[in-house]
């Protein structure tokens, strides 16, 4: 892990420190469309702003269906941590998560989601079965979308295009 660091005011992330969490999800999803992945990038961050996990998807690499970079970066964030749950965490991912990495993120106790690029083919938190509004999720979190949504359309588009030509 490199240690990034940004600084929270009191503990909370501004708009600043939430766009250099994001910029640092979208280099992984740059990083995963250099490997024939979906290039969809996640960062998890703590309570004092270091970064604790990194994820990318690497579906194809580790012959793994579930290694979406959502479940990458907590894996790595737990690993850091020593602990299963993530309590006053917050993940920034690229993409809208599918249903199988929000029920991921209601598991591990994120305080805040922040992604960038709203999925309504594939997403489970805004769209599709909206996971966290299910009476059966026990963990409420934040939700902002939309953050840096124009950049990270644009890194998926880019590859679905280059994979048609």
């Amino acid at each position: 892990m490199d240690g990034l660091t940004c600084p929270a005011q009191g503990g909370k992330v501004t708009g600043m420190d939430r766009n250099i969490y994001m910029a640092t999800a979208l280099d992984e999803a740059r990083a995963a469309a250099l490997s024939s992945e979906v290039p969809v990038g996640a960062v998890v961050v703590d309570g004092q702003g270091q970064v604790i996990g990194l994820g990318r998807n690497r579906n194809r690499e580790r012959l793994d269906p579930t290694a979406h970079a959502e479940i990458e970066a907590i894996r790595a964030a737990c690993k850091t941590l020593g602990q299963a749950r993530l309590d006053g965490c917050d993940l920034y991912v690229t993409l809208e998560p599918c249903p199988m990495c929000a029920q991921a993120i209601a598991f591990a106790h994120i305080r805040k989601l922040v992604f960038a690029a709203y999925d309504p083919k594939g997403g489970g938190v805004e769209h599709g079965p909206r996971i966290f509004d299910q009476p059966t999720c026990h963990h409420h979190l934040e939700v902002v979308g939309g953050v840096a949504e124009t950049e990270a359309q644009e890194i998926l588009k880019s590859f679905f295009q280059a994979r048609r030509d």
